[in-house]
């Protein structure tokens, strides 16, 4: 046995049970549907809908080439497709970048 501990386990119980905690409200945040969240989300960073959008449009028109026999259009449109997607994630990566900055000021 340590003397010590045994004293502090007796002050410790001689003090009582500890106040209950009042407990803090919850912070209140209003209702916010798809299309709101995804209209803020746009206007905080549009150059990722923009991104999606180029990547989407040049798949597609891949495929099409893809489709019609068009062999050499449609690896061209598959190498701009991963570009697309390439600019899409840089821009998504500073969007997260910038909102972390701006939180810690």
């Amino acid at each position: 046995r340590q003397p010590g501990r045994a004293a502090v386990v007796t002050l410790a119980m001689a003090a009582g049970p500890p106040p209950p905690l009042e407990p803090y409200p919850l912070p209140t945040f209003p209702e916010e549907g798809f299309t709101e969240k995804f209209l803020r989300k746009t206007r905080e960073n549009p150059l990722v809908p923009l991104g999606c959008l180029c990547t989407v449009s040049i798949l597609a028109y891949g495929i099409i080439c893809f489709k019609k026999g068009n062999t050499r259009r449609s690896q061209l449109m598959m190498r701009a497709r991963v570009l697309a997607q390439g600019f899409t994630f840089a821009a998504m990566l500073g969007g997260m970048v910038a909102t972390a900055i701006k939180s810690r000021q």
